[in-house]
């Protein structure tokens, strides 16, 4: 053969050459998984004896599958600010917060790693190992790409060798949440995959994709989100949409859906959501609230429009997040995707944003709640929620991709808003649920006393006639100034508002969100870290007593540490203080549990 080729005339010697190379590298294209779409060979089937969710045949087969979009991804806008280069005092400052960060993970992993290994979650007051979302390892699963991004990669290896163990025809729940088991499993899995190329995590995603997918085995093929996994087992065992599902666990399977079938050429995933979206898109202005969808919908009947509540919180939130982001994932190929962000922002603002009165007349904006009475009638309860604090990152990065320097604004005013939340907060911490007094207006509104004790008395009027005074509401209720109430006086390790900081700081490149987000992360520590962790916190305005009654001078923890605590909060943490390189926004999509799944080239 080398003989052959020697005697080759030169330019067919050079033509042969640049064959070669061009097959070399359409080789090396197609076996790296952060290009796109590729065709995936399953590994051989192993007859171990064990039920494989891709050996159970379909009850309600599908006769043909939707594909993704064709063509050539769109050039997209920049997302990230042109960071300049940084001095090198900001640079120590930088990285010796970011190491404070890491070392809060560190302890976490360590006391997970020797005292819950393979459990969902680490119980950070007792030191034991808690099942909560399956048992199938859910703060291992989740805190993959986190080891890969912190250059843990010993740690990331052997969380890899375990995952392999990881049956995922058992459960240690009766009932499987699909969403919480889509956003931690497949996108912990799908994201690892991305940034590693380890071909275990991309084979533990399609089993995982497998068993999702048997969720939506009924007759008019939309899912079962609150699912009985063993009934399911036997396909013989009918399967039936519910007529009741939040809106936010049907809506909320597009990117890992759609990146495991980019991943791996099997349309079937993406084809699943496909049929959801357009249901969204057909009733988008039939709801009533015209381009927003209520918290409660019914699949069965495909009825998005029958409930009255709507809210950008708790069981909807990520609906909304996923919509710029899937047309990003997507390449813009799909431009439903912009109309359903668009037509939604524009609800978003015109019905449910408010500006809370402020001692320091806040130029900030929160998102309340919204109620449409049987006359149409709009009302706006106006209470924040820290879920909600996702969608100031969401107007930034729909600004930025659509071109509205208006969502941009409204993203940082929203984000600035939770930062003042944390800052005002008991504690130094923004609590799970408050209300606040609504200025007339978005435009600017002072500071009034009479006006803010009056709104915490109406608060509790409800409840207790209306006979106490302000002052003895405020101090019982230990209320800051501008909080009329604080509903839910938990903080359980959330990472939404630090999410929404990231994201801001990585569009505008203002270093102001650097020294907000230290100020946040000493805060949490202060009330949250313990000796194996970091626990939720029950009452961030309490106080604990030890054993012999005497205060303790923190507020009461509870013996729980989610896995977003690992895969999220701790993670925004880091990247805010990492060269803007690192996962950058033009390069990923965050799912929303924080996992970074690559964007097509």
């Amino acid at each position: 053969m080398l003989d052959a080729v020697r005697a080759l005339p030169r330019r067919w010697l050079f033509v042969f050459v640049a064959f070669v190379s061009l097959i070399f590298l359409l080789f090396l294209r197609s076996h790296t998984p952060s290009l796109g779409p590729s065709i995936y060979s399953p590994p051989p089937k192993n007859n171990d004896g064990r039920f494989h969710w891709a050996d159970r045949p379909a009850r309600y087969p599908l006769s043909q599958l939707t594909s993704l979009p064709k063509g050539k991804s769109k050039q997209l806008p920049r997302i990230q600010y042109l960071f300049p280069k940084e001095s090198a005092e900001q640079k120590t400052v930088r990285l010796a917060r970011r190491e404070k960060i890491k070392d809060a993970f560190k302890k976490c992993w360590a006391s997970y790693r020797s005292r819950a290994w393979m459990h969902d979650e680490l119980s950070p007051i007792s030191g034991r190992g808690r099942d909560t979302f399956g048992g199938w390892a859910a703060s291992m699963v989740d805190a993959l790409d986190t080891l890969w991004i912190m250059d843990m990669k010993y740690e990331f290896n052997e969380a890899v060798e375990s995952a392999r163990q990881i049956d995922f025809s058992k459960s240690t729940d009766d009932i499987v949440n699909i969403f919480e088991t889509t956003i931690r499993y497949l996108g912990g899995f799908l994201a690892a995959y991305d940034l590693s190329g380890e071909r275990t995590l991309l084979d533990k995603a399609i089993e995982v994709g497998e068993m999702l997918l048997v969720a939506f085995d009924t007759p008019n093929h939309f899912p079962i989100t609150r699912w009985s996994w063993e009934k399911a087992t036997n396909f013989q065992n009918a399967q039936e949409t519910p007529n009741w599902m939040l809106v936010s666990e049907l809506g909320s399977l597009s990117l890992e859906f759609t990146r495991l079938s980019q991943l791996t050429g099997d349309l079937r995933w993406y084809d699943a959501i496909k049929r959801i979206t357009d249901l969204f898109d057909e009733q988008q202005h039939k709801t009533k609230l015209p381009g927003m969808w209520p918290v409660v919908v019914n699949p069965k009947d495909k009825d998005l429009t029958f409930d009255t509540t709507f809210t950008l919180g708790g069981m909807s939130d990520s609906l909304y997040e996923y919509f710029p982001k899937e047309f990003t994932l997507l390449g813009g190929l799909d431009p439903v995707y912009q109309k359903l962000y668009t037509d939604s922002a524009a609800s978003i603002t015109q019905h449910m944003l408010f500006r809370p009165m402020t001692p320091q007349n806040a130029d900030i904006l929160m998102a309340g709640d919204v109620k449409v009475g049987d006359d149409g009638s709009i009302s706006l309860e106006p209470r924040n929620q820290h879920l909600t604090c996702f969608s100031g990152g969401m107007l930034a990065l729909g600004g930025r991709l659509f071109s509205n320097e208006e969502h941009v604004q409204l993203g940082q005013k929203i984000t600035k808003a939770c930062v003042w939340a944390y800052h005002n907060g008991p504690r130094g911490v923004m609590p799970e649920i408050a209300h606040f007094v609504p200025c007339p207006s978005l435009d600017k509104c002072d500071w009034s006393q009479e006006k803010w004790e009056a709104a915490v008395v109406a608060r509790q009027g409800t409840d207790q006639g209306g006979n106490r005074k302000a002052d003895e509401i405020i101090s019982d209720r230990k209320l800051p100034k501008g909080f009329a109430d604080i509903d839910d006086r938990r903080y359980i390790l959330r990472p939404e508002a630090i999410e929404s900081v990231f994201i801001l700081y990585r569009i505008t490149g203002d270093r102001a969100y650097l020294e907000d987000a230290w100020e946040m992360f000493n805060a949490i520590q202060a009330i949250t870290e313990t000796q194996y962790g970091n626990a939720a916190v029950s009452d961030i305005t309490g106080i604990s007593y030890d054993g012999d009654g005497l205060e303790k001078g923190l507020p009461p923890k509870q013996d729980r540490m989610e896995s977003f605590w690992l895969a999220e909060t701790l993670k925004y943490f880091y990247l805010l203080y990492s060269e803007p390189d690192l996962i950058s926004l033009d390069e990923y999509v965050l799912n929303t549990e924080a996992h970074p799944l690559r964007r097509p080239a």
